[in-house]
């Protein structure tokens, strides 16, 4: 005779959904072939509930990053990857939930299950294209705060994160890079309740208010990114001095990392296909390079420099306060795909 297959984080989830919306039946959408058995969705289920809290939206809560059935990982303090990803889409007059943002949570959950790299509070994700797929919203990246409903709970199997996932635009998820991720979707609830996704919705980086807010906070507090990936990034040293071959396209999201991270005493670190680039605090500036590795030293007058030629502008660049030039090459902007949408040149 089989031991009967327990499902106490299944129903902890289950649980404390029906404790939010106890006048609620959940629109649950399971997977028909496990992932364990070759199905293509990780995820063994969503839950989908009406919400009419800021404004009325679905309210999507995924089943399947933590452990659902029997305790199977070595570390009894968490259960599975510790988390299970929320989502607040606006709700329309239609009677069920739309199905694209559980295609977006699986395919989330295919990028955790297949590299092991988990969501936390404060992190961010391009998506590079619409979050929902064939439309023509400008919500094309995610940020990742606590679900401020369900916030944490311990479970059987372990403690359990809800994060949510909060659509974003270009421009505000290099915001988000730009200051703390934390303190950018703290501002932004502020002006969208709840965080909730409505795919029609401008950047609210065009309001004067939110930009000035943004602003002040990235000049108080600096950027908590230390991590920026390009994929253009080249470096080479010949007598003595250095040279940076960057992509134009994303050189002003640098300009205002370097600013939010060497100008706040801290290190910053770009990372391309195969090179990478240290840039950190010094009172005199240098070029070093070993290998596929390059360290570029700025003192104030090389990061204002530094800082000032990094326009969306192909070019190159020779700056005097440090012994190193900057070549920046055209760029071309692709869709998720690899349809070509602008070249910056």
């Amino acid at each position: 005779m089989s031991e009967e297959v327990t499902s106490v984080g299944f129903d902890a989830i289950a649980d404390r959904m029906q404790a939010l919306y106890p006048q609620q039946q959940e629109f649950h959408y399971g997977t028909l072939l496990p992932y364990s058995l070759g199905g293509k969705d990780p995820l063994d289920g969503l839950g989908v509930w009406k919400s009419e809290k800021g404004m009325p939206h679905w309210h999507y809560v995924t089943y399947g990053f933590s452990e659902l059935y029997e305790k199977e990982s070595d570390d009894p303090d968490v259960s599975g990857y510790g988390f299970e990803l929320t989502f607040r889409l606006r709700r329309g007059e239609e009677e069920t939930p739309p199905a694209w943002p559980m295609n977006l949570l699986q395919n989330l959950a295919r990028y955790v299950f297949s590299t092991g790299n988990v969501f936390g509070n404060g992190h961010h994700m391009s998506c590079n294209g619409p979050v929902a797929l064939e439309t023509g919203t400008l919500l094309t990246a995610l940020g990742f705060c606590i679900d401020p409903e369900l916030g944490e709970m311990d479970t059987p199997n372990g403690h359990v994160t809800f994060l949510q996932a909060v659509a974003i635009t270009n421009d505000e998820i290099e915001a988000h890079m730009c200051w703390s991720g934390e303190k950018f979707l703290g501002l932004l609830f502020q002006k969208i309740p709840f965080g909730i996704t409505d795919l029609e919705r401008h950047s609210l980086m065009g309001q004067k208010e939110f930009y000035d807010a943004w602003k002040a906070g990235v000049d108080k507090d600096g950027s908590s990114t230390g991590f920026l990936y390009m994929d253009e990034v080249g470096a080479s040293l010949k007598d003595g001095r250095g040279r940076l071959r960057l992509g134009a396209g994303h050189t002003h999201i640098l300009a205002t990392m370097l600013s939010a991270r060497v100008g706040k005493g801290r290190k910053l670190y770009l990372q391309g296909p195969d090179m990478g680039i240290g840039f950190e605090p010094g009172e005199a500036g240098r070029f070093g390079l070993e290998n596929d590795f390059a360290v570029a030293v700025l003192d104030d007058g090389a990061l204002k420099e530094l800082c000032s030629v990094l326009q969306p502008h192909a070019g190159v660049y020779p700056l005097g306060t440090i012994p190193l030039t900057v070549e920046l090459v055209p760029t071309r902007i692709k869709d998720q795909n690899d349809k070509v949408l602008k070249v910056i040149e």
